[in-house]
């Protein structure tokens, strides 16, 4: 007899170190749905998802898992009860194969390995999602995208019945972006329940049947996404109307403030640019286009082979971090958690340890009044949801860690911001706020380079586009002429060449 609920969550409640994450959550979900689970960053969501996979013990509350009660007191338990999680953060490991990976916990009986079959079994599940590629290769040795496939090809390969992903398309193309969902459409026919975390709301609209939205460890409102439109769902995700999503720019553009001349490097070539005061210049292309290794260059994070770059109209030999940081260059990386943070550490001192002087006396020794007091203004300025700034940067959510990684180079006062995938992972109401920002900045007369991936961030945004493939820059469009239409144009052009 076919149940109505593949999942039930009723009353589930969560609490850590005395904060409340979970206040009473009732979730369900039913056999062949695709269901987004929407909010904020830290209302709720993951550690939902945490509770169902048994990464988490509920404090109080119920689970059933088709009909019958279930106790999901480890993931090993909810491997069994058939439910898999692909969180944002990858879980592999690099010097095995793809294969091993995929079948990491069920290699072989009795310790012997039938090579052979795992291979043709691996390929057979990557397939069946639409991707190709040698699953003997070493998984630190594939891109990003890649990763995420193996990700959900190994949630998949355990036979999952209810299948949990956690911002899947962060990292992929247009192009792979619509492979997996055209694999997620076929696991619903196949009566799978797919629970989508996802914080772009073209997304959720596209590919979901139903919704549930949460703010603040409550849920706020669900049902069936054709019963939604965008401005409502948003409005139950951050509790307010939100005006326009992309506020207006109106900041002056000035003179030169950046200017690259033929620059060359192991990941691209040939590459010129001018970035002004006051403006947003963007920068799109799809993964592996080369984009972030020019945004390194720039900073100084990885070498060049030729070319100049010129800063206010000076020429600057920039070959380290902190070379570009003097040169008043900030960069806020693609990978906030490897890249742009100390995750142990304080959240205060993550914030400082771009500019030590500044909250130091003349004796060199940091002054925990003036510390104190820049992290305050910053924590202020920037709506850093914490209780405490002594507390490690892992305890934020990930909007929150990139606000903290935004405000650090805020403390160094720069000139030119290079902005990479600024919202990635960051919900609505977050995102609003680092636009805002960004027009802030560039009415002061900082210049802003800003990489993404999502076409309507660059067209809201942006003053001019740049499109980058194969690590050369392929065209550019101003403001009045930017269309998803004319921008993909340059990018398949660049294919094509």
């Amino acid at each position: 007899m076919a149940v109505e609920f593949l999942v039930r969550m009723r009353g589930v409640k969560k609490s850590f170190a005395g904060v409340k994450a979970l206040r009473g959550v009732d979730f369900s979900l039913r056999p062949g749905e695709i269901h987004a689970l929407v909010g904020e960053n830290g209302a709720g969501k993951s550690t939902l998802m945490k509770i169902l996979s048994g990464a988490h013990a509920m404090d109080e509350g119920d689970i059933f898992v088709d009909g019958e009660p279930a106790r999901i007191g480890t993931p090993r338990r909810a491997k069994e009860l058939g439910v898999g999680i692909v969180y944002q953060e990858f879980e592999l490991a690099d010097d095995l194969s793809i294969a091993e990976n995929i079948f990491i916990d069920r290699l072989g009986a009795h310790g012997i390995v039938r090579w052979r079959d795992l291979y043709e079994r691996a390929q057979r599940v990557l397939r069946n999602l639409g991707f190709d590629i040698d699953v003997r290769r070493p998984v630190g040795g594939i891109s990003v995208a890649y990763k995420q496939m193996v990700e959900i090809a190994k949630a998949l390969s355990a036979n999952a019945r209810i299948l949990v992903l956690d911002e899947p398309t962060a990292v992929l193309t247009p192009n792979e972006t619509e492979k997996l969902f055209a694999a997620m459409r076929s696991l619903k026919e196949a009566g799978v329940g797919v629970i989508y975390i996802s914080h772009r709301m073209d997304e959720v609209f596209s590919v979901c049947d139903s919704v549930t939205v949460m703010r603040d460890g409550e849920v706020t409102g669900g049902g069936r996404i054709a019963d939604f439109d965008v401005d409502g769902l948003v409005e139950l995700m951050i509790g307010r109307k939100l005006s326009t999503m992309y506020p207006p720019r109106t900041a002056a553009v000035g003179g030169e403030i950046l200017r690259l001349e033929r620059l060359d490097g192991d990941a691209f070539s040939d590459v010129s640019l001018t970035l002004r005061k006051g403006e947003i210049l963007g920068v799109f292309g799809l993964v592996g286009s080369g984009r972030t290794e020019i945004a390194r260059a720039v900073f100084g994070g990885d070498g060049l082979r030729g070319g100049k770059v010129f800063v206010n109209g000076a020429e600057a030999r920039i070959r380290s971090p902190h070379q570009g940081k003097r040169r008043g260059i900030a960069l806020i990386p693609e990978n906030r958690k490897e890249q742009g943070l100390v995750l142990d550490m304080p959240i205060k001192t993550n914030i400082t340890m771009t500019n030590i002087r500044k909250v130091s006396s003349r004796l060199g020794v940091v002054s925990a009044k003036r510390e104190n007091g820049a992290v305050d203004e910053l924590v202020r300025r920037l709506t850093v949801k914490t209780r405490d700034t002594r507390n490690p940067a892992s305890t934020l959510s990930g909007g929150n860690q990139q606000k903290v990684v935004i405000a650090k180079w805020l403390n160094t006062d720069a000139e030119v911001m290079i902005m990479d995938e600024p919202t990635r992972g960051v919900d609505v109401g977050a995102k609003v706020e680092i636009y805002n920002l960004m027009n802030e900045l560039t009415a002061r007369g900082a210049g802003i380079l800003m990489i993404s991936s999502e076409l309507n961030e660059i067209i809201g945004m942006c003053d001019r586009v740049l499109v980058v493939d194969k690590g050369g820059v392929r065209g550019e469009l101003p403001r009045e002429l930017m269309t998803e239409k004319d921008i993909m144009k340059l990018v398949v052009g660049g294919h094509g060449s």
